[in-house]
């Protein structure tokens, strides 16, 4: 398959006025206001509902009931032969697509257990075909034909609900497959600034299913006000590598965007099924290769830095189409709303508490956060939200009710171990881990790197009037959220940035 240019362009219009958020859930719900309380309390929380209950809910057409749950088969998959990669990449996008399918035919029908029939006989195929690919040259996971059914579930707002005791630097300790989920560095700048801030957040007033009808819910946000400071830090040890290298690579002002993932899905258009932003590499769809990608353009103010930067769109949910409305990744993919250019976006590489950090390797790909985290459950979740003034309280689950003058914030602690060898491995997560919590230490057998961390500013609206692009049956949560890079530095720059941040200096 050919390279192909999948750049979408877009409006870059700011908002005209803040005013807007006391009457957007008046256009959001399509008819109606409905009176929610958006102040949900961080403290509150339960366990998901019992399977029963979303079963019965679905059979009810209970609005709970909203999303379609199926095992992940690539998080399954830590080990496939390299000659087969492309062909399971391919089958597993193919998964994606047939979910997403399948969730546009269960918003629309009575019988909301209906769909998940045909859905198992389409997957179990393309399951086999995984399995015989990986066979030809090695040996599948045996679980994976157990893998074809999937259930429904509902949308039990705060079902996570301990708010910010999630975010990185909480209390997750040693969860998912990579360990800890992340340090906090760099985080927590303002402390509790502005606490006696505004009284405007919303209005008191929230979305029901959002503009296209998949979420976010109000049950989705929180007053930023109500969570306790919870960003920790492994303590700094004697030969810790505290300097630090900054890359300025924009905010996307120029509106590059495409609903491709050339590390999970390469050679696959749309195989996100939502829009992404990219700064730095201007070469980055689908199909670009390792070649494309260092003989390509870069946004970066250091021309050495053609590394690749990208993340789901944050759309204002304000009645106003993009004219990706009626696009592959857009409204096609129940992603709708005006895209909002970050404000800000600070690209900064830190080091290890505990000791050196040594250079990345060139063409490193790795994957923060989990954009199927709602279903998977948060085990790989890894994005947290805040807001300017409050950066010591960090949030995984819920997007952040900022008060007036306090701007929403995206942190991506990327992983910062790596295991030697791999620039990727066949999940996309096990060649990169995240150092221990609560030690700072690498797991056996990884060295550490330069840890990527990315902050991400919008000037929104005060209120839950925002969302991330997500895949249909993510619902727009805030806990899919998820960054991807893959390091393009020259080698020199690159042996550089180790340098800077060994010697404990600055440098950009």
């Amino acid at each position: 398959m050919g390279r192909t240019s999948r750049r979408t362009s877009r409006k870059r219009s700011k908002l005209a006025g803040r005013a807007i958020a006391a009457s957007a859930a008046l256009i959001l719900g399509g008819g109606g206001l409905v009176a929610v309380n958006v102040y949900a309390n961080a403290e509150e929380g339960g366990g998901p509902p019992p399977e029963s209950q979303v079963q019965n809910q679905a059979q009810g057409g209970d609005q709970q009931a909203t999303t379609i749950s199926c095992p992940d088969v690539g998080n399954q998959l830590p080990e496939v032969p390299e000659g087969a990669r492309a062909e399971v990449d391919r089958e597993l996008a193919t998964l994606d697509s047939q979910i997403t399918d399948a969730y546009a035919k269960f918003a629309e029908a009575e019988d909301k257990n209906s769909v998940l029939g045909p859905l198992e006989e389409r997957r179990r195929p393309t399951i086999e075909n995984i399995r015989s690919a990986i066979d030809r040259g090695g040996q599948a996971p045996e679980n994976l034909d157990g893998m074809a059914p999937c259930t429904l579930r509902a949308d039990d707002d705060g079902r996570g609900g301990q708010g910010g005791d999630q975010g990185p630097g909480g209390n997750g300790g040693d969860q998912g497959q990579n360990g800890g989920q992340g340090n906090g560095q760099d985080q927590g700048q303002g402390g509790d600034q502005g606490d006696g801030q505004g009284g405007d957040q919303g209005q008191g007033q929230g979305q029901g299913q959002g503009q296209a009808g998949n979420g976010p819910e109000a049950g989705d946000f929180v007053d930023i006000k109500s969570v306790r400071p919870n960003v920790q830090k492994p303590r700094t040890q004697r030969g810790a590598s505290r300097g630090t290298f900054t890359t300025n690579c924009g905010t996307n002002e120029n509106g590059k965007f495409n609903p491709d993932n050339v590390i999970v899905a390469p050679g696959v258009s749309n195989g996100a099924h939502h829009m992404h932003d990219y700064v730095g590499n201007q070469e980055t769809d689908a199909f670009s290769g390792d070649d494309d990608l260092a003989n390509g353009d870069t946004s970066c103010r250091n021309r050495g830095d053609k590394s690749t930067y990208y993340w789901p769109v944050l759309r204002l949910q304000n009645g106003n189409d993009e004219n990706d409305a009626d696009a592959d990744g857009g409204g096609r993919d129940k992603n709708v709303g005006e895209i909002q250019t970050p404000d800000q976006v600070t690209l900064k590489f830190v080091g290890s508490p505990v000791g050196k950090v040594t250079a990345m390797p060139r063409f490193l790909r790795i994957i923060t956060g989990d954009a199927k985290a709602f279903t998977n459950g948060d085990a790989n979740a890894n994005a947290s939200w805040s807001c300017t003034g409050f950066e010591n309280r960090q949030l995984k689950d819920k997007y952040p009710i900022c008060p007036r003058g306090s701007k929403v914030v995206r942190t991506f602690n990327f992983q910062s171990c790596w295991d030697g060898q791999n620039t990727d491995s066949a999940n996309h997560r096990t060649h990169v881990a995240f150092a221990d919590q609560r030690s700072g230490r690498c797991p056996q057998g990884f060295r550490a790197i330069p840890q990527l961390v990315q902050r991400v500013v919008y000037d929104v609206p005060p209120g839950p009037g925002f969302a991330v692009d997500s895949f249909p049956e993510q619902l727009h949560k805030p806990i899919t959220d998820h960054g991807d890079f893959i390091n393009v530095f020259d080698e020199r720059l690159m042996q550089r940035v180790a340098k800077c941040i060994n010697g404990n200096r600055r440098c950009a």
